[in-house]
């Protein structure tokens, strides 16, 4: 490709260290000399104090009358376009946390002293200890509204930003996780949102080569109009490669790395665009981010061979708020100032405004902070990877008087920004906002489920176990599941279905962790403290179940409107209970995410905090599936109750699905029996007292033994304990009573196992046998095949959302606007100075590019961008363990053609993403995946 050098005059002279022309003699980068918008001028800092009455549309921007008079006093004159549109965008509730933060303070003052934490609150994502020389870095996050605007381009962002935020610590990503919660399933809305959005995470993780490996699928009408898409990921680092992201070091490089800027997301951000463009402005891009994960697998790359050669001194992704978020927080952090030539960013639309570009979220972008004798090695490593790589900036001193130093940004020589960083990043608005209980919750607590007509007849019971099983919230989903890859990299151990994700981390020593993200929004309704803890204590036995030791806690926290006394009231009361459980439990929250005014109109969902809990095994081959393996003899493995059944069917799915019906308390939860339950299972596990685990949670008793069951296409017969008024067979089966899990024991070991539970102090009652006689028999009760189970199990997702679903095929082409299915999206302006770099993905829709000659390759993205060979440097694709951030070994990666318009490529060039070198497989335990699909 032919290098276009910017021939206009580059603006205020760039100090030693920062090429005049940013980057474009190493990687064929021109700065655009766009000066004018459609305003006609740019609004400076100089204009600003000669016009100190110009009105502006603060409030439209969601600023308050009293939060702008603030920022006219911190910066002694009124702000200029660029500055306002920032502090709009940073003092947001999104990225200030202003009616949160006063108690979301808990965690950290309630933190249980802890060893193994090297990054927490604050930072991109929570860092853990695993092991002497290996740590992981995990995380949750929301792209609630994007993904309810746009389905697909939403969630596949919200895997992106999330993936982003670790590798921003120095990690590889490894695995990926969806709790997603969506509005009645057989509402013609959520036939619109829910395909779009599953595609959207499988389209974006599978590109990347990250195995899927659990989560959630909710449907409650509270969410109608308002669904929730969290994304969490997992990502591995060798300990001393720990990334943070201060720019530190006066006359340090500022250096933009990733795909270039455009329009989108803009509109994500209050009223911006309106507030920017005139009705007859040209049409702008969707407010939703658009995805590119070739883009983002191609970052990834080039951001661990740069940890991997010591060349980053500092870094941040560019998710929510765009540069003004990654500049603003990266010089904070550091107390240092920063001087920004903005007309250096490279574009993909050459009319974009320095406003835009400051709020532009366009995707798959990172800010790193590089001494200037390293910016050559970096910029070679940038065009290796055939990723965009600018030098726009430089790290400046503190002020004479010790204040912290200030961003400084300039347009063409002319001052756009000059602000205290702080006074964005960290010294937003403060909101104790007024909390009031519930009107309704009394009277609500007052009507108790337990109190509702249930079924008492075997027959009964026989149907209520098919209606249930068959329901929304129960049933298989494997129509979802099965458009993710679970097991790409060969190190998944256990995924979905199963209770929580495990994953090898070390091949030689066996070392793996377990992961699990769980919550109740309907548990959270009725009593928010004790909802938060019965989350946390779920996730903490969905990984105790596996054979793991839970260590660490991040947590999604989705709230309605927070000018809601109400549901302040119930944010206050589960940020307090959760505090309180991680407290009581012994394990600290890492990190996390707000997500506010989750609501249509004046109703707001259901208080949902979704938590995520991660544990540590010493060797995965110890692990404990969920589904009963085969029976060694005849007489099948013993089956174990472990906890207290209780009468306790307020908030439960069998409410729910009879009878419509929410009200009175959630269960009751005792942290310390979830302790002693935990190391049970763990040392269990460890003596292998136990071969197959599940916990008891939605459904209760007959959900478990259901799922155990087809697991593999392993019968049970199950004697149901004694019972009297209280607890009849019904709850014995239905009841959600929190803290127990059904385990299977080879006989031998029952009376080892036995005397364990003791010493734990967990009680344990026999139920019964696995049998080699296909059926759930419920002696006394009702019998039930296997085969009529599978089909009332997996038949529901099929009949609502259409039949075995095709990714790529069936639900992409509704879900993906004509926009981004679109291989070549032209420029504005086709004679826009910004060149991409040879060697980068042409066709990309994150990232809109140049026509492309009908000869050219399709992303030659691998390979040497100054000579086009793609066997001298070697293969995205190939990618070494997790914890290494080297590629693998060289391949060939040539690509003859592109695909249709409308139709992605499977892969990268050169083979599977992330494909690991020959290496044993780690050991799973998918073997029922036939029978169950």
């Amino acid at each position: 490709m032919t290098t276009q050098h910017d021939t206009s005059t580059s603006g205020a002279e760039a100090p030693a260290g920062v090429p005049s022309q940013p980057a474009a003699a190493k990687t064929g980068f021109a700065a655009t000399d766009v000066l004018v918008n459609e305003f006609g001028a740019v609004d400076t800092v100089e204009r600003a104090f000669e016009t100190p009455d110009e009105l502006q549309p603060h409030t439209e921007l969601g600023l308050k009358d009293d939060e702008y008079d603030r920022i006219r006093q911190i910066l002694g004159r009124r702000p200029t376009a660029s500055e306002l549109a920032m502090y709009s965008i940073m003092w947001s509730e999104h990225c200030s946390y202003k009616s949160s933060k006063v108690h979301l303070r808990q965690f950290g003052e309630k933190a249980p002293k802890n060893t193994r934490m090297l990054a927490g609150i604050g930072e991109n994502a929570g860092v853990v200890q695993i092991s002497d020389e290996l740590a992981v870095t995990f995380k949750v996050e929301s792209h609630n509204h994007p993904s309810y605007v746009e389905p697909y381009q939403g969630a596949a962002t919200g895997v992106g930003g999330i993936v982003r935020d670790i590798l921003a610590m120095g990690a590889r990503p490894v695995a990926v996780m969806d709790p997603l919660r969506f509005g009645a399933a057989d509402h013609p809305d959520t036939a619109r949102v829910l395909p779009g959005v599953v595609a959207g995470i499988g389209g974006y993780g599978n590109c990347l080569g990250l195995p899927n490996i659990g989560g959630e699928i909710v449907f409650d009408p509270c969410y109608q109009g308002n669904p929730l898409v969290n994304a969490l990921s997992i990502g591995v680092l060798p300990v001393e490669r720990l990334q943070h992201k201060e720019a530190a070091g006066i006359g340090n490089i500022v250096v933009l790395l990733g795909a270039r800027t455009g329009r989108d997301g803009i509109g994500g951000v209050s009223v911006l665009a309106s507030a920017t463009f005139d009705e007859g402005a040209e049409q702008r891009r969707p407010s939703v981010q658009v995805g590119d994960p070739f883009m983002e697998k191609l970052l990834i790359e080039s951001c661990l061979e740069l940890y991997d050669a010591g060349l980053v001194a500092g870094i941040q992704d560019l998710g929510g708020a765009g540069l003004t978020c990654a500049l603003t927080e990266t010089a904070a952090a550091a107390g240092t100032g920063m001087r920004v030539w903005l007309e250096r960013v490279p574009l993909r639309e050459a009319s974009m405004s320095p406003t835009e570009i400051l709020a532009s979220e366009s995707q798959e972008r990172m800010l790193l902070i590089v001494t200037p004798e390293k910016l050559d090695e970096v910029l070679a490593v940038a065009e290796k990877w055939g990723v965009w790589a600018t030098a726009i900036g430089e790290v400046t001193p503190s002020e004479s008087d010790g204040h912290p130093g200030r961003l400084l940004i300039t347009w063409n020589d002319q001052t756009v920004v000059d602000v205290p960083p702080g006074s964005l990043a960290d010294d937003g608005p403060v909101y104790a906002r007024p909390i009031r209980e519930p009107a309704d919750l009394i009277l609500l607590q007052a009507d108790r489920a337990e109190t509702l007509p249930r079924p008492t007849t075997p027959e009964e019971l026989r149907e209520t176990v098919l209606r249930m099983i068959a329901s929304p919230n129960l049933c298989d989903k494997t129509w979802v599941t099965e458009q993710y890859d679970r097991y790409v990299l060969g190190n998944t151990v256990l995924a979905q279905p199963e209770d929580a994700g495990v994953l090898r981390i070390d091949e030689k020593t066996g070392l793996g962790v377990a992961l699990s993200v769980d919550g109740n929004g309907r548990y959270a309704r009725l009593d928010p403290y004790e909802g938060a803890k019965l989350g946390l204590a779920e996730a903490y036995r969905n990984v105790a179940v596996t054979g793991a030791e839970p260590i660490a806690v991040t947590d999604c926290l989705n709230f309605g409107s927070p000018e809601d006394p109400a549901v302040m009231w119930q944010f206050a009361e589960a940020v307090r209970g959760l505090a309180d459980g991680c407290q009581q439990l012994g394990i600290p929250v890492t990190g996390g995410n707000v997500s506010f005014y989750n609501q249509t109109g004046a109703a707001a969902i259901h208080p949902t905090p979704v938590v995520g809990v991660l544990g540590v095994l010493d060797d995965v081959a110890s692990r404990v599936p969920m589904g009963f393996p085969p029976p060694p003899s005849a007489d099948g493995d013993l089956l174990f109750l472990l906890g207290d059944t209780e009468c306790e069917l307020s908030g439960s799915e069998w409410a729910w699905v009879t009878h419509g019906h929410l009200g009175g308390r959630p269960p009751k939860v005792d942290l310390a029996h979830e302790q002693r339950l935990g190391k049970l299972m763990s040392q269990a596990a460890e003596r292998e007292h136990i071969v197959a685990a599940h916990d008891l949670s939605d459904g209760g008793l007959s959900q478990v033994l259901v799922e155990s069951c087809l697991r593999r296409n392993v019968g049970a017969r199950i004697t149901l304990p004694g019972h009297d008024e209280a607890v009849t067979p019904f709850v014995w089966l239905f009841s959600e009573s929190a803290g127990r899990a059904l385990v299977a024991v080879p006989r031998g070991h029952d009376k080892a196992f036995l005397a364990l539970a003791k010493e734990h102090g967990v009680s344990c009652t026999p139920i019964g046998a696995t049998t080699e006689e296909p059926v759930l028999d419920i002696q006394g009760q009702f019998t039930l095949g296997l085969d009529e189970l599978r089909e009332a199990f997996t038949a529901t997702m099929r009949n609502l959302f259409g039949g075995s679903a095709e990714v790529g095929t069936r639900a992409i082409p509704d879900a993906v606007p004509a926009a981004s299915r679109s291989v070549t999206l032209e420029l504005t302006d086709p004679a826009a100075t910004n060149v991409q770099p040879a060697g980068t993905a042409s066709g990309s829709a994150g990232d809109a590019a140049e026509p492309v000659a009908a000869s050219a390759p399709f992303a030659t993205a691998t390979g040497s961008a100054a000579s086009g060979s793609a066997t001298e440097t070697g293969s995205a694709a190939a990618a070494g363990s997790p914890a290494s951030g080297s590629p693998g070994a060289a391949g060939s990666s040539a690509v003859s053609g592109a695909p249709a318009a409308d139709e992605p490529p499977a892969s990268l060039p050169g083979g599977p993403v992330d494909a690991k070198p020959a290496a044993a497989p780690a050991p799973t335990d998918n073997a029922g995946e036939a029978e169950k699909n």
